[in-house]
């Protein structure tokens, strides 16, 4: 599961990485502060199931902490993005080399409006023209990959090679499947004969494919500094509204002792008002007023808005005994693991590993001790048990 953090040059999103994955990325107020793409840990939250059941679990590939299941997700954040970057302007090229195999995106825009689309200090900026922009990127992008050499390309079509079979041979090293093809060619409906298609066609198509395959979600950051028309302008498209620099704060003073904080909470318990000198105690209340105000930091609901809403995946949780919901080695509900909301059993037994799933028998619902079929639809918080053969 990979995330692409995308936008322009100094819009926060080196703050957004750090303050989601607790990882170090370089910060800086100037533009191409990333360089190269920095990789990281985030977590999405779900209900751990050892709280439904009155045990106390002992996680592998997640953390659990107060009934709650930490899941971690990669999340990718590569340089910034400038107008032109499709014809290798700025850092374009690695840009896009880098979003390549994120499956969806996440589009930090600086909602204070003090920066200009190449990242450099400014007044009055407009920030939508940042969304629409960066998506202009994009579709630039994978219009130009479709309609590469396309007259010679059209004539194997031509010559009976089915388009869907050729635009996912094409496009699978952007992680475009075929159906996310079939689907687009469907929704684009383009009338003009495949002969005579152009880059414009090319665009029209890597429009529908960009919502399908690389759905993108936009955290209206700097909203502490922001003006309330911009973020009015930002959430009526459904953006998030976000403020990286207090989530990495509150992150920070947590790790001092401070504070007790967990990422996503509505609020937060001072530790020793008494060890906060003047300047932190105003610090303080200026965050704390924010999430009164919006909820949240914003940072972490990005995180999950991206995972469990635009790519609509859900939590399951597989165990070798059906009874204790331990694995082999003792270990109470040990992993969680995250899959479509059309995932079957098998599918499971693929994602804990290749022989499981190839040698599937059967499977336990663990909570009703009912035997499932290889073709049961999964749901959310399951507990499962795989049979398989030796």
């Amino acid at each position: 599961m990979k995330i692409g953090l995308v936008g322009k040059p100094n819009a926060g999103k080196s703050t957004f990485f750090t303050a989601a994955t607790s990882a170090e990325a370089q910060i800086g107020d100037y533009p191409f502060t990333t360089i190269d793409k920095n990789v990281g840990i985030a977590y999405v939250r779900k209900p751990c199931p050892s709280k439904e059941l009155g045990i106390e679990s002992n996680p592998n590939n997640s953390l659990s902490v107060d009934g709650i299941r930490y899941i971690p997700v990669e999340l990718i954040d590569v340089a910034g993005l400038v107008p032109g970057a499709h014809e290798g302007k700025g850092m374009g090229n690695k840009f896009l080399d880098d979003l390549r195999q994120a499956d969806v995106l996440i589009q930090v825009v600086d909602s204070s409006g003090k920066t200009d689309l190449e990242g450099n200090s400014t007044e009055n900026a407009i920030p939508l023209e940042e969304v629409h922009f960066l998506e202009n990127e994009l579709h630039q992008w994978i219009g130009e990959i479709i309609i590469r050499t396309w007259s010679r390309s059209a004539r194997a079509i031509e010559a009976g090679e089915k388009i869907e079979d050729f635009l996912s041979e094409r496009l699978a090293g952007l992680k475009i499947s075929r159906e996310h093809v079939t689907l687009s060619l469907r929704k684009a409906a383009i009338s003009k004969p495949v002969m005579k298609w152009t880059l414009e066609e090319g665009i029209i198509l890597a429009k529908t494919l960009q919502k399908l395959a690389k759905p993108i979600v936009i955290a209206a950051n700097k909203a502490d500094i922001s003006s309330e028309e911009n973020l009015d302008s930002l959430t009526q498209i459904s953006a998030i509204i976000t403020a990286a620099d207090y989530e990495l704060a509150l992150k920070n003073a947590s790790k001092a002792g401070l504070i007790s904080y967990n990422s996503g909470d509505s609020n937060f318990n001072l530790s020793d008002s008494k060890k906060l000198n003047e300047g932190q105690q105003n610090a303080i209340q200026k965050i704390e007023d924010f999430i009164k105000l919006h909820g949240s930091t914003g940072v972490q609901k990005c995180i999950e808005n991206a995972v469990l809403d635009k790519l609509d995946l859900i939590a399951v949780y597989p165990v070798e005994d059906e009874t204790h919901y331990t694995d082999g080695q003792g270990r109470v509900l040990p992993d969680a693991f995250l899959l479509p909301k059309d995932a079957t059993a098998v599918d499971l037994a693929y994602k804990v590993h290749t022989d499981i799933g190839d040698s599937f028998i059967r499977a336990i619902d663990c909570r009703s001790k009912r035997v499932i079929g290889k073709d049961y639809n999964l749901q959310d918080g399951d507990i499962i048990k795989i049979v398989a053969g030796s």
